[in-house]
Formats: structure tokens, C-alpha cells, sequence
């Protein structure tokens, strides 16, 4: 089987999916691939959090505002409804040199259009009463950090893009691309295409190598999020809270803590002991609930934790929109918007050298 299509996107994840979408919207004729199920990569294992603050990380959090205002649009454009309910981000420090790092890193982060400040201990506190008394310094409060609903965002998403008439076909992995002779080899069949999209999340190393791409991605990598026991009668809601040093994020859902720490590595027991140690001198009044897997994912990664967004011309033309280092869902919004102006040569409303392969992210 044979079959011609102007644009394939390798990838059926959010980022692939909002590609999908922003294309088949201005008019391109497009095949999203997927090898296993729609979302069923990276966007599987998230926290259902939308924020617009990475800390200095401008680039990822210029990415985030754009997105955020495009997820609060999404019921004009589109036309589908998303969960979001504003629940603030708090990042704790509670060493000096986190403080001056924040400080330093402000004037880009508001010039990239953050809202985020620096507030202190007591107010840290009283926006999470559950934290216990650790030397807490001073903490970064963003207001801008939503729940959302990660499969809700995927279906609309997939419902957008076949609206526009892109076509979606899952379990259908790609092989092989052959980008000179703008060919994408599947287990179904080969696919022509005048433009190739990898965005392939843990799976693109070896897709953008087909093009001649370099991209220093790590392995893939996989990411648990834990849940607790439900939490005592009375807990609070509180902001989704990062302990700087330890890297211990925590949100509360469904009456119980959801809580993501880094990566497990090969002893996961290890790390479970780790997570719940650092759990309870954070929040004592946790200490001793017991941690269960909520879900588990593969995941990409940059060295720089920006993702690699960029574009080969053509024809055939191969763009890219891989290694979001978890930052995924807050970015794919922006990423599809950025793919779709790179292959139709529009101005893309940024700098888009920053987020492209080079020598000074390779090196």
C-alpha cells in the first residue's frame, strides 16, 4: 500500500497532536502516525498541571505563557471546553544561593511574560499550610499554574485535528524514514510526504538520525508519579508545591497527594524510600501515609531540559518537535503553532533560534 500525504507527524502524543491540529487547520493535508495509542507516551505520566513559571528556564516558560493563553482560548478555538482550575505554583528555597539564582533570572522571566515574584516564609507557609519547619528561606510564587485534565487535552486535541481533516492512524509505528525521497516506511505500508514531523517523544533519537539530524536526546527515560493514601479529614488544597533542593513535587488530587521526585533509576525501591523521607520532613503531618504508583511513562529529554523545535527545508522539508524534558503539556500548545509557521514559512512571533539544534546546545 501506498498512499501520499503533504505532511506526516510521527507522534500521537500532545505535542504531535497539537502539530496535527495547527496544521490541518491552515489548510495542510496531514497523517499523524502513532505506534501505540493516542497520548499513551509522556502524556500519560503528567500531573495534569499547566504553568507558565521554569525556573531559568525563560525559553520553556516563554513557550508555557503562549500555551496557557491558548489553553484558555481553547473554547473559541477550537470550540472545546478544558478543565482548568487555578491552583498557583510555589517553589521553596531553602538555600541562599536558590534565592540568588531567582533573582537573577527574574528580568527574563518577566520579559518572556511570567508572572512570578518572591515571597516570603510566612507567606510560603500560608499559601501551604503542610509545610513543616524546615529552614525555609523564601519561596517563588506564580499564580498562573492551572489542573487540567492531560486525556481531556489529547481528545481535544485528536477531535480538533480530524475536525480539520487531518487523519489520525494509531498503532501504526514507523520503521524507517527515508527523507531525501520524502518516504515514511510502516508495518502498513509506505507513506510519501512533502514534509516529515518527528515528534516522537522518547522514540525520536533514532527518527531524526533517518534525516540527518543530530540531537543529543538522552535515552528514554521513565517517570513515575506516586500517590498517597487519602490524605487526613481536613487537609487543605494547596498550590502545586516543588521543594527546589530535592526536587519533591506534590499537588493534592482526589482527596490524596500526588507526588513526583526526579526519576526512579534502575532501585526504585530506593528512590520510593528517598521520596518518602524527603515527604515527611517536608510535611510531617503526612509522615507515614503510604506512597502507590499512579502512573508511569516514558519520557524525553534535552541536555539543556528546552525542547528542540526546528526545521530541515525542504523539499522534502523534516521539522522536529521532541525533548520537552516533562515539559510537554505546558509547551505543546505553543510547539504545534510553531511547527505549523516554521513549514509554512511564516513568522513564528519569536526566536526560534534558541529552540533549534546547534553547536551551543550539542556541546
Amino acid at each position: 500500500m501506498s498512499a501520499g500525504s503533504r505532511a506526516v507527524v510521527i507522534g500521537g502524543g500532545v505535542i504531535g497532536l497539537s502539530a496535527a491540529y495547527h496544521l490541518a487547520e491552515a489548510g495542510v493535508e496531514v497523517t499523524l502516525l502513532e505506534r501505540g495509542a493516542l497520548g499513551s507516551g509522556a502524556s500519560r505520566a503528567t500531573a495534569d498541571v499547566v504553568r507558565s513559571y521554569f525556573a531559568g528556564n525563560p525559553v520553556s516558560s516563554a513557550l508555557a505563557v503562549r500555551s496557557l493563553a491558548a489553553y484558555h482560548a481553547f473554547p473559541e478555538r477550537p470550540g472545546i471546553e478544558l478543565p482548568l482550575r487555578r491552583v498557583g505554583y510555589l517553589v521553596l528555597f531553602t538555600e541562599p544561593e536558590q534565592v540568588a539564582a531567582f533573582e537573577a533570572d527574574l528580568p527574563a522571566q518577566q520579559a518572556a511574560g511570567v508572572n512570578v515574584g518572591l515571597i516570603g516564609a510566612d507567606e510560603a507557609r500560608q499559601r501551604n499550610p503542610l509545610i513543616g519547619d524546615i529552614p525555609l528561606r523564601a519561596a517563588a510564587y506564580s499564580p498562573d499554574a492551572f489542573i487540567s485534565d492531560t486525556t481531556a487535552i489529547v481528545s481535544a486535541y485528536a477531535v480538533a485535528a480530524e475536525k480539520a481533516g487531518a487523519t489520525l492512524r494509531t498503532g501504526c509505528p514507523v520503521t524507517a524514514i527515508d527523507i531525501e525521497a520524502g518516504r515514511v516506511q510502516t508495518a502498513e505500508g509506505e507513506i510519501s510526504a512533502d514534509a516529515v514531523v518527528c515528534a516522537a517523544g522518547a522514540w525520536s533519537a533514532s527518527l531524526v538520525r533517518c534525516a540527518g539530524v543530530d540531537l543529543p536526546l538522552t535515552e528514554p527515560i521513565e517517570q513515575e508519579l506516586l500517590t498517597t493514601d487519602p490524605l487526613p479529614p481536613g487537609t487543605p488544597d494547596i498550590p502545586v508545591t516543588l521543594h527546589a533542593a530535592s526536587g519533591l513535587l506534590v499537588r493534592v488530587r482526589d482527596g490524596r497527594l500526588l507526588i513526583g521526585m526526579g526519576y526512579p533509576g534502575p532501585d526504585r525501591e530506593s528512590w520510593r524510600r528517598d521520596v518518602a523521607a524527603r515527604l515527611a520532613e517536608t510535611y510531617p503531618s503526612l509522615a507515614g501515609l503510604a506512597l502507590h504508583t499512579a502512573v508511569t511513562g516514558l519520557r524525553d529529554a534535552s541536555p539543556d531540559k528546552t525542547a528542540f523545535i526546528g526545521h530541515q527545508p525542504g523539499p522534502p522539508a523534516f521539522l522536529y518537535a521532541t525533548g520537552f524534558s516533562g515539559h510537554g503539556l505546558c509547551n505543546a500548545p505553543a510547539a504545534g503553532e510553531l511547527v505549523r509557521d516554521l513549514y509554512l514559512g511564516r513568522d513564528p512571533g519569536m526566536d526560534v533560534t534558541a529552540l533549534a539544534v546547534s553547536p551551543r546546545r550539542t556541546g
